[in-house]
């Protein structure tokens, strides 16, 4: 079959976007005519896609093309984790535009039990399909560059199934990842001859994520020629950062302890001593109104005329320019420590309706999306530190971010004198810190607090169905050994 390489890929995710990943039901889902017949823009044979070293260079790109989708780390899946805590009122009821999560209301035919998993899964499947290509055509392009490639390609597919089990997953620290989990899908499908698998337990996805990271910091570069590469490509302090939110999720504190240290200097002013120099921007407004890939910036989604993402999906537009969610006032915003003088809360106008978060305010919806932030590792390390006792390292750590924003601002003693104290200043800290950029619900679940009720939404306790994603319709019936 003839076909082109980029309605190659589009079929792929096309595919498993219709019905999630099975694809036993993407025909009646999808035009089969239009899918498997694009047009010719320039024609590859399906078997040529490894045949050349730029057209491998272009299957690495579409991995984190697929990552930024509007569906997923470009959009909604960073609003969907933030709406479900408590400091974001919705407005319009738009079911369309995150209010059932914000609700609580989501069941498997959901709009928002879908999107994640949807397109989680084809860039998941992507990954695959690159692994799997390369080690098919080893002399494509050279070892070196073959290591790296497949380094990418096991970050790209640890991150995205942390995104999945960490929405339709039980926490790991309820039971030490016993409980059912999803299904991990670890070889490419082109056909619908493997849709049925059954769910892996929530440890055994959490220790290929491990398995996937610690393989792709091995593989991957210190570094890249720009700071643009080194912001919106994998490399080896990209994964060292991830781990230390993994590890973290996993209530593992003495290994975010020790994936921290490998980027963080063992005093102020904090710095990645290796590979990217990492560190803070003396303003938080740099990372959000002048240079999206200063260093604090570890990775983010980049956004251009030609792929941003804009409506339903995009965060400017949930958060600031059709105010869909205000800021609660009973939430984060009313909190008296956070304080006038800080300069994170520059980043929010009022008007008569309420107050909106405008971190993300490109008059074009092409701000980037952070997905991983120095300032976050700092906050992991301080959290990891606080929870085995090593209080004045996580005081100094968590001053280092509060600080940054609000420089004459000094805890109280009753805030940081113990460990469950200091603990919760610290995740107080991060709902301040990452207003907007999707870690309040993870936050919640990966300590397993209760979701707190907000406006006309009621609490979910760990016990209640409602405290994880339900796994969509589409995967049901696609998926037999569900």
């Amino acid at each position: 079959m003839k076909t082109t390489y980029k309605g190659l890929f589009k079929t792929y995710i096309l595919r498993l976007s219709c019905m999630a990943v099975g694809l036993s039901t993407v025909l009646t889902a999808c035009d089969e005519k239009e899918l498997l017949n694009p047009l010719p823009e320039t024609s590859v044979q399906a078997d040529l896609v490894f045949s050349t070293p730029s057209r491998v260079l272009g299957q690495v790109n579409g991995l984190y093309k697929a990552l930024k989708h509007g569906n997923f780390l470009g959009g909604r899946y960073l609003m969907l984790n933030d709406i479900r805590g408590e400091d974001f009122l919705n407005r319009l009821n738009n079911i369309f535009t995150g209010y059932d999560a914000w609700n609580h209301t989501i069941n498997s035919g959901s709009n928002d039990a879908l999107t994640t998993w949807s397109s989680a899964y084809a860039t998941i499947n992507l990954s695959n399909l690159l692994i799997d290509g390369l080690a098919a055509n080893p002399d494509v392009v050279t070892a070196e560059l073959k290591a790296q490639y497949i380094a990418e390609a096991k970050f790209v597919r640890a991150l995205s199934y942390y995104s999945l089990i960490t929405f339709y997953g039980q926490p790991y620290i309820k039971d030490q990842g016993a409980s059912a989990g999803i299904p991990l899908r670890l070889s490419g499908q082109m056909t619908s001859d493997n849709n049925g698998l059954q769910k892996s337990t929530v440890a055994e996805v959490y220790t290929q994520i491990l398995k996937d990271l610690d393989e792709a910091e091995a593989g991957l570069p210190l570094s890249y020629s720009s700071a643009l590469l080194n912001t919106t490509r994998a490399h080896k302090n990209t994964a060292i950062a991830l781990k230390t939110r993994v590890y973290l999720t996993m209530g593992m504190n003495d290994k975010v302890i020790q994936e921290a240290q490998k980027i963080v200097s063992p005093a102020a002013p904090y710095r990645a001593s290796a590979g990217v120099a990492h560190q803070l921007q003396p303003s938080i407004l740099t990372i959000f109104r002048s240079d999206y890939t200063s260093t604090e910036s570890i990775f983010s989604m980049p956004m251009a005329a030609l792929d941003y993402v804009s409506g339903q999906s995009s965060l400017g537009y949930e958060f600031n320019t059709n105010q869909e969610y205000s800021l609660n006032p009973q939430g984060i915003f009313g909190n008296a420590t956070w304080r006038s003088t800080d300069e994170r809360k520059t980043m929010v106008r009022t008007n008569s309706s309420g107050t909106y978060l405008t971190k993300y305010m490109h008059p074009n919806f092409l701000d980037y999306i952070p997905v991983l932030r120095y300032a976050e590792v700092l906050l992991n390390y301080a959290e990891a530190a606080a929870k085995t006792g090593n209080l004045a390292k996580a005081t100094e750590l968590l001053s280092a971010v509060r600080k940054r924003s609000d420089s004459a601002y000094t805890f109280p003693a009753s805030a940081i004198s113990t460990s469950e104290a200091l603990v919760s200043t610290i995740l107080l800290e991060r709902r301040i810190e990452f207003l907007g950029e999707g870690l309040r619900s993870n936050d919640i679940l990966r300590n397993l607090l209760t979701i707190p009720a907000k406006g006309t939404a009621p609490s979910i306790s760990p016990e209640q169905p409602e405290y994880i994603f339900p796994i969509p319709n589409a995967e049901i019936s696609a998926n037999n050994s569900l």
